[in-house]
């Protein structure tokens, strides 16, 4: 039942070719432009769904533009309306028949309809849409159009149709399941002419069909108000969840008299939400979210596909990676795609599109729109949750200076409260979460927007997730909140998309590339320019080896994410950040063509309903040490899950039984304790499980560093002005420590002092190293930039390359667990050598985590890896000073 903007099938669908004109300086009314006989100046021919975007040289232009076709119709019976249906219109849009106002809509993403009888003519007939898109839209809900985001969007960018319908009939017929006695209340309300009588002796007569057949059925009169309600039975009805979205139809026929005047139909499904203080459930059963942020951007077509049947693609290809929601991000979500999402199956949370101004205009467009979702939705059993507002856009002080946060501001609070109870009782079926991201009011979902990259910074983000837990209230503005669900509903990494793929599909570069608000780590223009000058290039044979190993580290970080909130009692679930790439923001597990990334099999792992996990207690081992790991199995399903977990580590085997509670976690403490293998210098390796003999696959690996005890400084002579590492080496029976840089092999310093240079510029070899909390001095030599410890939206957009340790690699992951660094060099020398590297974004903020550099006869390097504390008990750390000692003596 493909329908999308009418609840009745088109009479005439009017998508396909328009004219097509700007009007920059607004002059179209005046001159009658909407007159069927007006001379347009310079119009083109447009496909609609059109947004002018779409057109090259359009794609910055803002004002006014004008839309017109022709259509022949027969003449309309005198007990019928014709009825001119839009799927949506950016932003205000002014419609003439035949040269005939007939209306105006101002609301950017949902539909509108005017009866366009009187204006119609038998024969060829004259539609024109005045459409303004104006270049203030603070107020306007227009979520994340231009700046500082994405390509603004503007046009008749959904469908145009044409229905011919019955004087009187039905509107909507809207359907509340409660499966508390398993009835369907159906809600029916009816249009007709003011003139008259037209609501005497009307019934409705409801039927609910499950596939093809009547299931239950009930007449009822229409009142004088025109609506009429029935509750009908339904007999061990089919619930609909993700796994069985079993829909079924309602139909309406209208009646008076015996006569049917009208008939309506619609799905929906027999479906309920509800939560706890700490959980969610749907149709009574525990849900735990696995969901993905879903922003609807297409490379051409930008807030629709050009062909709908990529919305399948994407639900399916969500499916397929084991998640259980979709968040429709900032924006009303296009109606085709929540009919998909019924039949195949994925829940679906729901947003309106945030102004970026507080005023009223702005809290009456949010509220309207949101009841205009309401309206639009309500029958489609995907959706079960609303946001109102999204991280204050709109509401708080993220945009405007002068605003005061919603974290202080009572007013502010006040009103979202009572949008909050409002939109309750518009819709009750459904969770409302009011501020999504922090500084709630009162919610049904507490959720956070966290962003740790992992393993960079894994401990302060396990550390973020016991006290977002622990203290829940935190997350609020107001004192004593209602406790609610918790979700980590925006987390995420970033993984460099392939920069060939994307100029090959727009035959050159992208226009977002150059996007006038677009700057630092967002800006592509010049990436290539920028590879070929840095580190990148030394390390990686192309930009597509540099995508290939970042998408990697992508997916890898967000199955590492994934599976702490699935170990983790309280929480309720998480969206990632996100389903797609969109323009310059790649952090999608699909790149922005829709293509898979890589190692999406391994994120799909940790995400799918079951799913293993092995959760060593290190990653990083002398190769004389023993290697342990828990063993766990998550299940999310209703079904009890019994089979074997098998495991495989450094070549040894074992198993044991495992039986898991529907929708529990089951965790064998200890499932693997092995020797760690002999190894020569560094080893990359891994373990593994699997689960076998049960219902569904499932496996997970993790990465482990084995270092040889051998590695160290064994052979040289050192200095450093360190007192930690100046016990830990001291407590090692190799290197040799003196106490004056002039009779060492190699200086570790924390500071580049007279002696140090001195010692430096003679021939010897000395490196600059953080201090005990991971700070690096700055100094003549070098100047550095710090990095955030803890969360950072830059942080997920960056990632650390090496070649200093050649048997780990290039993108290190875990191998340097407990070492990424707070800083990284800015300045590096053409002439000297970068060993490990720092990059952010579109390689815009490259820099050096481990480098030398010629200082007099000598070599002077820095490594702003946090290794100083490591020597003797981080196996990875006493690697890095061995080999970042070899490099420079050698090179001195």
């Amino acid at each position: 039942m493909q329908r999308t903007t009418l609840t009745r099938d088109p009479t005439r669908e009017l998508s396909g070719d328009w004219e097509f004109a700007t009007d920059p300086e607004d002059d179209g009314r005046t001159e009658g432009w909407y007159d069927p006989d007006a001379a347009w100046e310079d119009p083109r021919e447009v496909s609609v769904p059109h947004s002018w975007q779409e057109e090259a040289d359009l794609r910055e232009y803002v004002g006014v533009a004008w839309y017109r076709r022709t259509v022949d119709l027969d003449a309309v019976d005198d007990d019928r309306r014709a009825v001119l249906y839009f799927g949506a219109a950016d932003y205000d849009a002014t419609v003439w028949v035949n040269g005939e106002r007939v209306g105006c809509n101002r609301e950017g993403y949902l539909p509108f309809r005017f009866d366009v009888t009187d204006a119609l003519v038998a024969g060829e007939n004259t539609v024109a849409v005045r459409v303004e898109d104006p270049e203030d839209i603070s107020e306007i809900p227009h979520g994340k159009q231009g700046e500082p985001w994405y390509t603004r969007v503007s046009g008749l960018w959904q469908r145009v149709d044409l229905a011919v319908v019955p004087e009187v009939r039905v509107r909507d017929a809207r359907v509340t399941p409660d499966l508390s006695d398993d009835t369907a209340r159906v809600d029916v309300s009816v249009t007709a002419p003011e003139e008259g009588e037209p609501l005497a002796d009307l019934s409705a007569d409801v039927r609910i069909r499950s596939d093809g057949t009547e299931v239950a059925s009930r007449t009822a009169p229409v009142g004088d108000d025109g609506t009429a309600s029935v509750t009908l039975a339904l007999d061990d009805p089919d619930y609909w969840t993700p796994d069985t979205p079993h829909l079924y139809e309602v139909a309406v026929d209208l009646g008076r008299g015996g006569d049917r005047i009208d008939a309506y139909a619609d799905t929906f499904g027999m479906r309920s939400v509800e939560r706890s203080e700490d959980e969610l459930f749907l149709n009574g059963d525990p849900l735990f979210v696995r969901g993905a942020l879903d922003q609807a951007f297409y490379p051409d077509t930008f807030y629709r596909p050009a062909d709908l049947g990529t919305f399948e693609t994407e639900i399916r290809a969500a499916k397929e990676m084991g998640f259980n929601l979709l968040r429709k991000h900032i924006k009303p979500a296009h109606p085709r795609f929540l009919e998909l999402a019924d039949e195949i199956g994925m829940l679906v949370w729901e947003e309106p599109a945030n102004p970026s101004a507080y005023s009223e205009a702005s809290r009456e467009a949010v509220r309207d729109q949101f009841a205009g979702l309401v309206e639009r939705d309500f029958n489609r059993p995907s959706v079960i949750a609303w946001s109102l507002y999204n991280e204050e856009w709109g509401i708080g002080g993220l945009y405007e200076d002068e605003e005061e946060s919603l974290w202080t501001d009572g007013e502010k609070q006040e009103f979202l409260a009572s949008f909050f109870e409002s939109a309750r009782e518009r819709d009750p079926t459904r969770l409302v979460c009011d501020n999504s991201g922090w500084a709630h009011v009162v919610t049904d979902l507490n959720d956070y927007h966290e962003y740790f990259v992992v393993p960079d910074r894994a401990d302060a983000w396990r550390e973020q997730l016991d006290r977002i837990v622990d203290d829940p209230a935190e997350n609020y503005g107001v004192d004593d909140p209602d406790p609610a669900p918790l979700l980590i509903s925006e987390f995420g990494t970033w993984g460099l998309p392939s920069v060939d793929a994307l100029e090959s599909h727009y035959d050159g570069e992208p226009h977002w590339y150059r996007h006038g608000f677009l700057s630092g780590l967002k800006s592509p223009a010049g990436v290539r320019d920028r590879f070929e000058a840095s580190h990148l290039s030394d390390t990686f044979d192309d930009l597509d080896d540099l995508a290939d190993a970042w998408q990697r580290r992508e997916c890898l970080s967000i199955a590492e994410s994934i599976a702490d909130m699935r170990s983790h009692e309280g929480v309720a679930g998480y969206v990632v950040t996100e389903l797609t790439d969109i323009e310059w923001e790649f952090n999608g597990l699909l790149d922005y063509l829709r293509e898979e990334k890589a190692s999406v099999d391994a994120f799909a792992r940790a995400n799918a309903p079951v799913a293993v996990q092995v959760r060593p207690d290190a990653h990083v081992y002398w190769d004389d040490g023993r290697v342990e790991a828990d063993l766990a199995v998550v299940n999310d399903t209703g079904e009890r899950i019994e089979g074997t977990l098998r495991w495989e580590a450094f070549g040894e085997t074992g198993e044991t039984g495992v039986s898991v509670e529907p929708f529990g976690n089951e965790r064998l403490a200890g499932g693997i304790s092995v020797d760690a293998p002999s190894v020569e210098g560094v080893r990359d390796g891994s373990v593994s499980a699997e689960l076998v003999g049960a219902t569904v696959d499932a496996a997970d690996e993790a990465s482990l560093t084995v270092v040889s005890r051998n590695v160290g400084l064994d052979d040289r002579t050192v200095y450093t002005d360190h007192d930690g590492l100046r016990r830990a080496l001291a407590d090692d029976d190799g290197p040799s420590v003196v106490d004056d840089p002039e009779d060492c092999d190699v200086a570790f310093v924390t500071r580049v002092d007279d002696a140090t240079r001195e010692f430096v510029e003679a021939g010897g070899a000395a490196a600059l190293l953080p201090d005990s909390e991971g700070r690096m001095d700055g100094s003549d030599e070098f100047s550095f930039t710090d990095l955030p410890e803890e969360e950072s939206w830059n942080l997920c957009a960056s990632f650390v390359s090496q070649t200093l340790l050649l048997d780990v690699d290039v993108v290190p992951g875990w191998a340097f667990e407990g070492l990424y660094p707070y800083a990284y060099a800015v300045d590096s020398d053409p002439a000297g050598e970068t060993f490990a590297g720092y990059t952010e974004g579109w390689l815009a903020n490259t820099g050096a985590v481990a480098l030398s550099r010629s200082a007099g006869d000598g070599q002077l390097g820095a490594c702003t890896l946090r290794v100083t504390d490591g020597y003797g008990s981080h196996p990875t750390a006493t690697a890095v000073l061995a080999a970042l000692a070899d490099e420079l003596c050698d090179d001195a």
